[in-house]
């Protein structure tokens, strides 16, 4: 929240309209989570504030492109990233094929309809890592692992 606030400033003082837009969207959902909670927020809830941001986001961008309208959806790309680079890096595919293999092994998961535990289990061991994962990059593996 604070990094939020000094960049907005420095965006609002070099006259970034765009950069300034974003951080100003941002800065209030993340104001809101805080009221909503009634305290302060944690690097965790910011960063699902954050990546719930990313998210809507990113699916503007397919509705945009579906559409044909390809400024608008330029428009959003260029949020995402500016929303990006506050968020810890996500984890790369190495790294979840790595956790799916280990929830695996742990929960014992072998067959599709074991797919609800092996997905919990392994953004467990992805989040204890540091490592956010996209939910659908992690389901895909998943699903390639256990055969689905």
């Amino acid at each position: 929240m604070e990094r939020v606030s000094l960049d907005l400033t420095a965006a609002m003082k070099a006259r970034a309209v765009a950069r300034t837009s974003v951080l100003r969207m941002a800065k209030a959902a993340l104001k809101n989570r805080e009221i909503d909670k009634r305290g302060p927020l944690d690097e965790a809830e910011s960063g699902r504030v954050l990546q719930g941001l990313v998210k809507q986001r990113e699916d503007s961008v397919e509705q945009f492109r579906k559409a044909g309208r390809a400024e608008l959806a330029d428009k959003e790309q260029a949020e995402i990233e500016v929303l990006k680079s506050y968020l810890p890096q996500e984890a790369s595919e190495q790294e979840i094929a790595a956790a799916v293999e280990k929830a695996v092994v742990e929960t014992g998961a072998s067959t599709p309809q074991d797919m609800g535990k092996a997905m919990k289990a392994v953004l467990a061991v992805l989040q204890a890592g540091g490592k956010p994962a996209d939910g659908k990059r992690v389901s895909q593996a998943v699903k390639k692992r256990l055969g689905a």
